[in-house]
């Protein structure tokens, strides 16, 4: 059994967000496949969010500490808790590394017996430089676009119009403010052909709650409710000839983009943040601009719309990358490879060993670059602390 660990005390919501739909689909290929796998939650019931996904299997438990009780393959998808488990675990870096000092030390602490796993070559370097460690431990499984996305049937144009879609959460973070700053620049506010859609996925949070209150009196905006389902996301984004990723790149990150490849699996242009892991969603139909900044916005989706709709042939060759089959694929491979001893485990080992030796430890174990037994810790590249 492989058991998708969601974060303590919170349910697996439907329709809003790139680790959520991750998490589903990966349950979902792997059960389609023969291999048990679910979604663990803690500490609600039922109230999980099982309702939203009736297809997936949940289990339910009472408290965190019984995760280390199960004798699955675990897999822990959003929250890094300090909890040992029976066999060693993974962990998914579906985010960036976090800012505040005190989160940072933490998640150092969390992840540091874990078998880490990004979700693109950027967020496995960003991670193996945070947590100092070798690049090479960290592995790349990519996430992917539903079927549903590829198999889409496209809405035909209408004359005079070129609809536009932000369909990332109400969060800064997404670029929602440079989004809103882009319709007011001139070679937008001019063009009344234009067409905006954003949709409310995250208004269930506090701040979306109030950036979904401004987006309502926007006159070039037209609010539509989020979609929960891949079926529900690929029929809107075969709607628009135009979906944008203005991702925040002072302080975010994207690590990779799922919304890039969905909306080019249903043949949408995307117009995206240069930054992150967001270049490594080139389907063929991706066109990169500077992030933060309105003006390039604007031209990437002006010059995006002049290239006209994409070919069936370019869609049919997008909708062959970054499949839920070539995704589990990796993940089997990285769960079912040899994994080696992290530092943090190799260290306690030691520790264990040199208690019950019957000489003193030699000295040369506490030189620098060498394994420091009184304080836990390593001196070569790639050790976790």
């Amino acid at each position: 059994m492989i058991s998708f660990v969601w974060s303590p005390g919170e349910r697996l919501p439907a329709g809003t967000g790139g680790s959520e739909n991750y998490t589903v689909g990966q349950v979902r290929e792997l059960n389609r496949r023969g291999i048990a796998a679910r979604v663990v939650t803690i500490g609600l019931g039922s109230a999980d969010g099982r309702s939203e996904f009736v297809d997936i299997p949940f289990h339910s438990l009472a408290h965190l500490d019984d995760v280390g009780r199960l004798d699955d393959t675990i897999v822990f998808v959003t929250h890094a808790p300090h909890l040992a488990t029976r066999r060693p675990a993974y962990q998914i870096l579906h985010v960036p590394p976090p800012l505040r000092t005190l989160q940072r030390a933490a998640v150092v602490s969390a992840t540091r017996d874990r078998i880490l796993i990004a979700t693109s070559t950027y967020a496995a370097a960003l991670w193996a430089r945070f947590l100092d460690v070798d690049v090479a431990t960290v592995h790349v499984v990519h996430p992917f676009a539903e079927p549903a996305f590829g198999l889409e049937p496209r809405t035909a144009r209408t004359a005079g119009r070129q609809r536009v879609l932000y369909a990332g959460r109400l969060s800064p973070e997404k670029g929602i403010y440079t989004l809103l700053s882009m319709l007011h620049n001139d070679l937008i506010e001019d063009d009344e052909s234009l067409v905006f859609t954003v949709t409310t996925a995250g208004s269930d949070k506090r701040q979306g709650r109030i950036i979904e209150r401004m987006l309502r009196t926007h006159p070039r905006v037209e609010l539509v409710p989020a979609r929960t389902t891949p079926d529900g996301m690929a029929a809107l984004m075969a709607e628009h000839d135009v979906v944008v990723m203005p991702s925040n790149g002072q302080y975010w990150h994207e690590t990779f983009g799922i919304v890039s490849i969905e909306a080019q699996h249903a043949g949408a242009r995307v117009v995206a943040s240069d930054d992150g892991g967001l270049p490594e969603t080139q389907c063929g139909a991706l066109h990169l601009v500077e992030p933060d900044n309105s003006e390039a916005l604007a031209l990437g989706i002006i010059d995006a719309l002049s290239r006209g709709p994409v070919s069936p042939a370019a869609r049919g060759s997008a909708a062959r990358c970054f499949t839920v089959g070539q995704s589990v694929d990796s993940l089997l491979e990285v769960v079912r490879s040899p994994q080696p001893v992290t530092p943090f485990r190799l260290v306690h080992e030691l520790e264990e060993l040199l208690t019950f030796a019957p000489n003193p430890p030699d000295p040369r174990l506490t030189t620098p670059g060498a394994v420091s037994v009184a304080s836990g810790t390593s001196g070569w590249t790639g050790a976790a602390t």
